[in-house]
């Protein structure tokens, strides 16, 4: 069998692959791997930065790869082979990662090149590299004995296996919520939701509309629909996913409980507080309490701005829609109505003006202006039809060729099988390999959800219609990937987004989201679905009043959720008391809790099965960062090209080759100050 998982070639055989590759795989890299590991502690191997490289790096940079395009198509295509078999194969993957960061002898042979003579002769990059795998080693248990070393060995495995249950079962509790809802109920909905959830029904083989908990369905119906029931009945779906109130099979109650309790066990074997303690170790903030305070003085901030957001939600509510006691399920439709009545236009005017392909022609315009780059298409094997493949590339001088910077796929719809949301996924990093070889380039995947496009005009398919926030939710995911692809550190530990403190690491994306709110950017992203007629000055004026429309409401939103991630992971007792946690912190902070129903925890993935425990206050952190960066395009022109040579030069070339805050203090020349955000968000 010729197995793509093996392939030297340059990119994923993604439209190759299938779950029946990955076992042979993995029994020939992760043996590979293991030989690199003993030769590299070997006495043949000196502690030598580029000979411990030339050994180990290279067959665990190719393992790397290969479950790297596992882990994605499990995300983005999933089944119930590829489920099966990307499992059974999980435990020796995090078995011999755990047991490679915990080598007793690969530690001792990094910290004798740190503090040997040659240390000092290493490039920046390298000595800030070789900082963090020491750090990286202490902190994967390198330092710990006997049955301490097993037992972290043991809650690793463990922890990876339920991260992953948990986000099975997420998705599947996502996909399996369906409802088919007839003309009526559909009242008020979007004409093109409402084709597409037709269409479903129609390939269903049923009549009426297919409705699911997929965002570009969930969220329009709970927007738009004047049937209150419908709303009500979709919103409790969604609330209560992955919980006590769905499938016993698909529950996360157990998931959460015990996920916490080996974290708070792990990070008591590393001398660590709580788990809070430890994930802070290499981020920007320097403790627990640190964060809370932070979260705790913007919410401080935020509270009069939420409270009078809320007073004008209900009494616009009792007024004008009937809705004297405004629910969960009312408030995202009586918060549209409010925004169509005070600001004179809706999403889905404005949705109209957003097709697709000018969208990103218009974002690809706008980034190659602002960095010097071009983005054009490319060719790859792809996993669904629907994915594209770019390449960015920097210009030459002269009559020299263009230089290749970076590629990426993007899979911008939502489709069943796929995990929900929009996120940036390395396929490789960029690399100076030591075997020789040319430079590797880095390639990135961007992954987004937006509905996919539906129907036809004048014979012609119709493109994809996005939402004013699906726009700056893929300026975001592309900021990211401009951290990963326009770094110029050839050092694979700290190129791109690797090395780069957690809570720093969305400033690229959040920065690009204000591209969305600027008229000489926005500009160029419309032209109408039917007539081809730009967004109106008129209708963009309008949207930026709206900006900051119930800000102080999201605010807090965002707080409790990175306080209840906080907290979680920072009190001992914790485990046992998640709901009453969750409680807790909706009493100190939120001035419109949800019903108690509500089981938000049970799908926040982003932290029981993501890369965010004990970090989801990063998203607020970073915003300050953000914000502050962007002012500088604020003050001296938003296509100013001298500061946008130089946000790419110290902040996205610069990847984690040194601390984050060196790298804004480089572009900003100063630290960083909350002013902007709060100018922004209209809560100066």
């Amino acid at each position: 069998m010729t197995n793509p998982l093996l392939s030297t070639a340059d990119l994923p055989e993604f439209a190759a692959i299938r779950p029946e590759h990955i076992a042979p795989a993995l029994d020939v890299l992760l043996p590979a791997a293991e030989a690199a590991l003993e030769q590299a502690v070997s006495a043949a191997v000196p502690a030598d930065y580029d000979a411990l490289s030339a050994v180990l790096d290279v067959p665990l940079e190719r393992l790397s790869r290969a479950w790297g395009a596992v882990n994605h198509l499990n995300a983005v295509a999933n089944s119930p082979e590829l489920r099966e078999a990307y499992n059974t194969n999980l435990g020796r993957m995090t078995e011999f990662h755990t047991r490679l960061g915990a080598d007793e002898r690969l530690y001792a042979k990094y910290k004798a090149l740190a503090s040997g003579p040659t240390a000092a002769a290493l490039s920046p990059d390298r000595r800030q590299a070789l900082a963090h795998a020491v750090r990286d080693f202490v902190l994967s248990g390198a330092e710990l004995q006997g049955d301490a070393k097993a037992r972290f060995a043991a809650i690793q495995e463990r922890g990876a296996e339920l991260g992953q249950r948990f986000s099975d079962q997420v998705l599947d509790a996502t996909d399996g919520f369906v409802f088919y809802a007839n003309a009526e109920q559909m009242a008020g909905v979007p004409a093109d939701v409402c084709l597409q959830t037709h269409e479903a029904a129609a390939a269903a083989g049923r009549e009426g509309h297919r409705l699911t908990l997929q965002i570009p369905v969930y969220l329009p119906v709970l927007q738009y629909a004047t049937d209150r029931a419908l709303r009500e009945q979709l919103y409790r779906a969604y609330a209560t996913r992955a919980s006590e109130f769905g499938p016993a099979a698909q529950d996360n109650s157990g998931l959460m409980t015990e996920l916490l309790q080996l974290r708070a066990e792990e990070a008591a074997l590393l001398g660590q507080p709580s788990y809070a303690a430890l994930s802070l170790v290499p981020k920007m903030a320097e403790s627990p309490a640190q964060v809370t305070g932070f979260l705790r003085d913007l919410a401080q901030r935020a509270r009069p701005f939420a409270e009078r957001d809320l007073a004008e939600l209900k009494a616009f509510a009792a007024e004008h829609l009937g809705l004297p006691d405004l629910q969960a399920w009312d408030q995202p439709f009586a918060a549209e109505r409010l925004k169509e009545a005070r600001y004179a236009f809706s999403e889905q005017e404005v949705k109209q003006y957003f097709t697709e392909p000018k969208v990103l022609d218009g974002l690809f315009r706008i980034v190659e202006t602002l960095f010097e780059l071009r983005i054009r298409p490319d060719v790859a094997e792809v996993w669904h039809p629907s994915v594209r493949f770019y390449r960015i590339e920097r210009p030459g001088t002269g009559d020299a060729p263009p230089q290749l910077v970076g590629q990426f796929y993007l899979d911008p719809y939502a489709r069943s099988g796929k995990r929900a949301g929009a996120w940036m996924d390395v396929v490789r990093g960029r690399w100076q390999r030591p075997d020789g070889t040319p430079l590797q380039t880095p390639v990135a995947h961007l992954v987004c959800n937006f509905a996919s496009p539906v129907g036809q005009v004048d014979g012609k398919d119709r493109p994809a219609l996005l939402t004013h926030d699906d726009v700056i939710t893929l300026f975001h995911e592309f900021g990211h990937g401009l951290h990963h692809l326009l770094t110029q550190v050839d050092e694979l530990a700290v190129a791109g987004i690797s090395g780069v403190e957690w809570d720093a690491v969305e400033l690229p994306s959040q920065f690009m989201e204000n591209f969305c709110w600027e008229w000489e950017a926005l500009s160029r992203l419309t032209a109408h679905v039917d007539t081809g007629e730009p967004l109106p000055r008129a209708l963009f004026d309008r949207m930026v009043a709206a900006r900051n429309f119930q800000t102080g409401l999201q605010t807090l939103r965002q707080i409790e959720l990175s306080l209840v991630d906080m907290r979680l992971h920072a009190e001992a007792d914790a485990p046992g008391r998640v709901q009453a946690l969750v409680d807790e912190v909706r009493a100190e902070v939120a001035v419109n809790p949800p019903p108690a129903f509500n089981r938000f925890q049970h799908s926040f993935s982003h932290i029981f099965a993501g890369g965010y425990s004990a970090g989801y206050y990063s998203y607020k952190w970073a915003e300050v960062l953000s914000a502050d960066a962007f002012a500088a395009f604020e003050e001296q022109g938003v296509f100013n090209p001298e500061v946008g040579q130089r946000f790419r030069r110290e902040i996205l070339e610069a990847g984690g080759s040194r601390p984050a805050m060196d790298s804004f203090r480089a572009f900003r020349g100063r630290e960083p100050r909350i002013d902007a955000l709060l100018r922004h968000q209209g809560m100066a």
